[in-house]
């Protein structure tokens, strides 16, 4: 068993110190109720659609190495707080920018993923590796951000790899994107508006920007690999869009164990019963894959060739 948080906060862009004490204030109220592990939105230090507006040189400026000064602070403060904290930032290595999420370990560990899909910045690079890795709790933990969730592939690698639990840092609803196809995106002034109308705000994060597009993948993603999934998400503006909270937690069946209907900063807290993950269908129907057959999803789409076989 281990009691795991996720959160979503609206990040402001260029204000280090208060995106920062936002983490500390959750990481806090988390450890006072014994929360082992706690989970951030995508890019929570930084801000994340303003980004893609960006100059590469202002990006570089606002990157830092990956033993830099804000990830040094997150794991003072997991060790100092006794818990595991996850955050994102755009992180520099090798002279290349990553959009990334640190995990910071009480014991002083940190793990770092790169977004393996970074689209929509100009001068961020496409990390090239999975995240998985051992914590002091016994249990795995992998790492995917945002639209690297949404490649199926991806989360069955890290389901193959050993993880337990998904850290699923997102920021994500109400997007310009095909989510669904030929619907308008959730406008600004609806968020705008949220102090004299909140109703249109809770029923558009609950449509189909919002919670609706939430649980036709994540608990799919869950069910059918056998481990918990811990989404976290920025909530309200975001640049000229609006992100749609819903933080939760998801078992290894897909059941959403916990979440928040609130539409401004927000934290949900369960106990994840690590028992669920080698009980669950996923992780039995992982057993009969047969890895012969699939040199397909080994080439990209426009290399396939044109045909049916049988």
């Amino acid at each position: 068993m281990i009691r795991v948080a996720t959160v979503q906060f609206e990040p402001r862009p260029g204000a280090d110190e208060y995106n920062f004490e936002r983490v500390e204030h959750f990481a806090r109220s988390a450890a006072d109720d014994a929360v082992q592990l706690i989970a951030f939105p995508e890019l929570c230090l930084v801000g994340n659609r303003h980004l893609a507006r960006r100059s590469p040189e202002y990006l570089r400026a606002l990157a830092e190495p990956e033993d830099g000064p804000s990830i040094a602070r997150v794991s003072a403060l997991a060790q100092r707080l006794r818990m595991g904290i996850g955050v994102g930032l755009i992180t520099e290595r090798d002279g290349w920018l990553f959009n990334s999420y640190a995990v910071c370990l009480p014991d002083g560990a940190v793990h770092i993923h790169r977004k393996l899909h970074a689209s929509g910045y100009d001068g961020i690079s496409n990390g090239s590796a999975y995240t998985v890795f051992d914590t002091p709790w016994g249990v795995r933990l992998g790492v995917l951000i945002c639209l690297d969730n949404n490649i199926v592939e991806n989360v069955r690698a890290t389901a193959l790899l050993g993880a337990q639990i998904l850290l699923a840092p997102h920021q994500t609803g109400g997007t310009h994107s095909m989510i669904p196809f030929g619907e308008a995106p959730i406008p600004v002034s609806v968020w705008e508006n949220r102090a004299a109308d909140p109703r249109a705000v809770e029923d558009a994060f609950r449509g189909t920007h919002g919670r609706e597009w939430l649980v036709r993948c994540l608990p799919a993603r869950a069910h059918d690999n056998g481990m918990f999934i811990v989404f976290s998400n920025g909530v309200g503006r975001d640049d000229d869009e609006v992100r749609t909270g819903n933080a939760m937690l998801l078992d290894p069946y897909g059941r959403i164990i916990a979440e928040t209907a609130a539409i401004t900063d927000d934290m949900v807290t369960a106990d994840l019963d690590l028992n669920l993950v080698s009980a669950s269908v996923g992780q039995w129907w992982m057993r009969f894959r047969r890895p012969e057959l699939y040199r397909p999803l080994a080439q990209r789409t426009e290399d396939k060739p044109n045909r049916t076989t049988t």
